[in-house]
């Protein structure tokens, strides 16, 4: 559930706009005064640059569609002058997370964190510190709720959110995950004759992957919460046919090779639409699709109608093991993809991988799709220094990071 904040966090400090007497102030989200003034200003903030195609998100109605599926978590708007006109957003959450451990023994060592997204400032109102006040505020809340870190994700080219964070906001460059996206083509795809694909139960899936992710990093506690949500479309194991004669999921043992991976649907969440196109980039995607769709079986590899809006699986839990461990996985994403196809409106399957983690080799991609992410951190406990603090060990005891579906 989301913390109500209290009347004196709500009489946050004023910033001078200009010269002038007007102010911006910043306070918690109200649903039935605030959500068309933000649905408004979600708009206007299009990711893209001008003359260039952009990626409109819709959010369907629920500004904190987002952060709705985390216990805890606030939505901060920022409204200027005499008729409180909203210029500037953000939201926050608050979740227990593994840090990493340099010990031999998988023994995971968990840290309270918070994490930011959606931070939004009005074009007519930028360079004026809303956006610094809006995570400034944001930071006091994570940290009067026990958050010891904050972290975000922003793409590796967004210079101005990382110029925001960095040098406003004193976070530091922390991991560079790679994500990765397949379209979802009109045609299935086949799996190997000798492969088994093993839905796994989610009571099972918990302590395997407590097991399998005790050492990584950001890896949920409450990961029983998420296989539970209803969002989640299951826990998927690819594992060789020959194996099924000797190994029984039931027995909590992993086969000696084996590929694991579990399915998010995040439309459900929010939608997605790509604006901007020219109309021949247009024409040859429609193309593409219309040939895949009419001859299948040249299995041609076509651009979903990403101009409408649609929606994406997320695939996370990714992880490998044995000398087969590669071809499983791919067979397991050739799975999830004929998943996505039977849905009507999934277009994308994307991943989220660290950037030496070796399952990322394995896991399909467009190239073209595809992206460098970067995530920034800040310690918000300066109270308790520690010699082994997270942010200054900028080199992981892990190449894996878990990456929870709920922050994507």
């Amino acid at each position: 559930m989301s913390l109500k904040i209290s009347e004196e966090e709500n009489n946050l400090a004023a910033l001078p706009e200009n010269n002038n007497k007007t102010v911006v102030i910043v306070r918690q989200y109200d649903e039935e005064r605030d959500k068309l003034a933000v649905e408004e200003l979600e708009g206007q903030c299009d990711f893209g640059q001008r003359g260039q195609p952009s990626l409109f998100t819709d959010l369907m109605g629920d500004p904190i569609s987002r952060i709705r599926n985390l216990p805890l978590h606030v939505m901060l708007v920022a409204e200027c002058g005499k008729d409180g006109e909203i210029v500037g957003i953000i939201r926050g959450c608050i979740k227990t997370v593994t840090r990493g451990n340099k010990g031999s023994t998988p023994c995971p060592v968990y840290v309270k964190i918070a994490y930011i997204l959606g931070l939004r400032v009005s074009s007519h109102h930028r360079r004026l510190g809303i956006g610094t006040k809006l995570v400034e505020k944001l930071e006091e809340w994570s940290k009067s709720n026990g958050a010891k870190y904050a972290y975000m994700a922003t793409d590796s080219n967004n210079e101005a959110s990382i110029k925001l964070f960095t040098s406003k906001c004193n976070y530091a460059k922390f991991r560079t995950p790679s994500v990765l996206v397949q379209p979802v083509h009109a045609h299935n795809k086949p799996i190997a004759s000798d492969i088994a694909i093993v839905r796994v139960s989610p009571q099972l899936s918990e302590s395997f992957y407590r097991r399998i992710f005790a050492n990584s990093e950001f890896f949920p506690k409450d990961i029983n919460h998420i296989l539970d949500n209803k969002l989640n479309l299951g826990t998927f194991m690819a594992v060789q046919k020959k194996t099924l004669l000797n190994w029984d999921p039931k027995s909590g043992s992993f086969p000696p090779t084996f590929a694991i991976l579990s399915v998010w649907n995040t439309k459900e969440v929010y939608k997605l639409q790509v604006r901007g196109i020219s109309s021949l980039k247009y024409a040859c995607c429609v193309g593409t699709r219309v040939l895949d769709s009419w001859m299948p079986w040249l299995r041609v590899p076509s651009i979903p109608n990403i101009f409408k809006t649609f929606g994406f699986y997320l695939l996370y839990g990714i992880h490998m093991e044995g000398k087969d461990g590669p071809r499983l996985m791919k067979s397991l994403c050739a799975f999830a993809h004929n998943m996505g196809r039977n849905d009507g409106e999934c277009r994308l399957l994307v991943s989220e991988v660290g950037l030496d983690d070796p399952v990322g080799e394995a896991i399909p991609r467009w190239n073209k799709f595809s992206w460098g992410d970067l995530w920034c951190m800040k310690k918000l406990d300066h109270v308790s220094e520690s010699p082994d603090d997270w942010v200054e060990s900028r080199v992981s005891s892990s190449s894996v990071i878990f990456v929870d579906p709920r922050d994507f």
